[in-house]
Formats: C-alpha cells, structure tokens, sequence
C-alpha cells in the first residue's frame, strides 16, 4: 500500500502523480456515452465545458474575496497572489481574472461568507472542507447531506483539523530546478520542508513565513505552479478499495458543489485501486 496523501483541489485529477506525498484526484474521468465516436467526443467535450466553466467560476469567487478583503495587488495582497497563480494554471482568461478584481474594487461584488466544514467519511477519514458561500443554510445543508449519504457526518468545527498542519506549499516543475538546488534555496527561504520528486517540487513553509519564501523562491526559479496555504495531513489512515471508492465518490460530489473550493482528506489507497479510477 503506497502511502499518498490526498488534496483534493478545485482542478484535482484521479491520475496520480508519481509523488510520494500528494497526488491529484481527477474529477474529469470521461463516461462516455453515445452510440457513435462522435456523440462519444461531443458527450466528453460538454462536460469537459461544464466542468471548466464551474472550475472558473470558483476561481473567480475565491479572487473577488481575496481582493476585498485586503489591497487588490497581487503583489501585495499573498492569498490574492495565489489566487491569480491557480487561476493561471487552468488558463483562465486574463480578462476574467481582472473583471473579478473589479468586482471587488467598485464594491457591486455578492458578500461570501469563508466558513469551514469538517468531519469524517467513510473508514472513519477525517476530511475539511472550505467554501465560500452567500447562502450559509443551504451550504451546510448540501454538505452535511454528502457526508450522511456516504456513511460518515458532518462534525463541529475543530473536530478534524487538529489532524492536519496548516501550512503554505509552493510547487515547481521539476524541470525548474534540480532537487539538490531547489533545496538549497528552500533552506536559505527559510522553508520547512522540500520533496522532489520526478512530478516536480514542492516547498513547505509555516503560516508565518510562508509570503517570504514564495517570494524569495518566485525571485529565483520564475512564477510557481502553486503556492497557496493548505491542510497537511499529519497523519494518513489506511483505506481498502471499497472504502476508497465510497470516498472518492464523496469527494466529487463536494468538488461539484458551487459552494465548494477546497477539499482535504487524510487517506492512502491502493495502486490497483488507483489504476480503477484512472481507467
């Protein structure tokens, strides 16, 4: 059983990344439909439309409240910075990502409120979910409903997180760096903690320095691919596959849900199990 820890992301992938310490759930597994290639093709391509249209309209939730809630710089605002860099990676127009700062600059924006779910699925894994939302009973609502459907529950917030380290992570290509210099230059940050791998690298630092190592790191090896702060499993619980296929499950239907931008658990699965949902 590889150990692999699990973020699942607004863009996350279900094929795993051949990194030992994280690996990207794919919420765009194709379930072709259709009697011909190409009802097979126009079925992929629609949800494939569907599902970036949706990606993009939490991109621009999350950067319209980055902006309101301090300078709408990116070069002086850290979570606005990441924001704009996740919003990049999927290609997002440039147009798009101004008119979300706009938003918030000329005040016309909807008021979210940032609130923190966590609880405990299938197999007894711990899992926090962040959203953002301007209808607090039906996203509670929604959520709690996921969690009961997929035989776990919701709990009280603090009934997980003490589970996981909240930290920044800054991630390269590996092509970027070699593992022997991005880990010079991590150390010289004042980074954490560095794994590389053949996916590429990632940089761990604490809350507290987190804004100064990207920064000093950005300086150095040019934009990351990500830098954000995020839940860290301290620890992971082994799953069998059955279990795992009821929490991946559980997983995109959070992923789906407008109100929804990150999601983290703490489980490992099989490699078999791993090779299923990539098929």
């Amino acid at each position: 059983m590889a150990r692999r820890v699990f973020d699942f992301g607004p863009s996350a992938a279900y094929n795993p990344a051949p990194q030992p310490e994280k690996i990207l759930i794919d919420r765009e597994r194709a379930r072709m439909a259709g009697h011909s290639q190409f009802k097979n093709i126009m079925h992929r391509k629609g949800k494939q439309d569907a599902q970036k249209s949706k990606a993009f309209s939490k991109l621009a939730r999350e950067i319209t409240v980055a902006a309101k809630l301090g300078t709408p710089d990116p070069a002086m605002n850290p979570r606005l910075r990441a924001a704009v860099i996740a919003a990049r990676q999927e290609n997002m127009p440039k147009d798009n990502i101004e008119r979300a700062i706009k938003k918030a600059v000329g005040g016309d924006s909807e008021n979210y409120d940032e609130i923190r779910y966590e609880g405990y699925g299938p197999g007894g894994v711990a899992v926090i979910v962040e959203a953002l939302t301007d209808n607090r009973n039906r996203a509670a609502s929604d959520i709690r409903s996921f969690f009961t459907k997929s035989g776990g529950n919701l709990g009280e917030t603090g009934s997980v997180a003490f589970m996981f380290d909240r930290t920044g992570v800054i991630e390269y290509d590996a092509d970027k760096a070699s593992a022997d210099d991005m880990l010079e230059a991590a150390i010289e940050a004042g980074a954490d903690d560095v794994v590389s791998s053949e996916a590429g690298h990632e940089v761990y630092a604490s809350q507290d320095t987190f804004r100064d190592v990207a920064k000093a790191l950005e300086a150095k090896f040019g934009e990351p691919r990500k830098a954000a702060l995020i839940w860290k499993p301290q620890n992971t619980v082994a799953v069998d596959d059955e279990t795992g296929e009821k929490l991946f499950k559980l997983m995109d239907h959070l992923n789906d849900h407008d109100d929804v931008q990150n999601v983290y658990a703490n489980f490992e699965v099989s490699d078999a199990l791993m090779a299923k949902m990539a098929g």
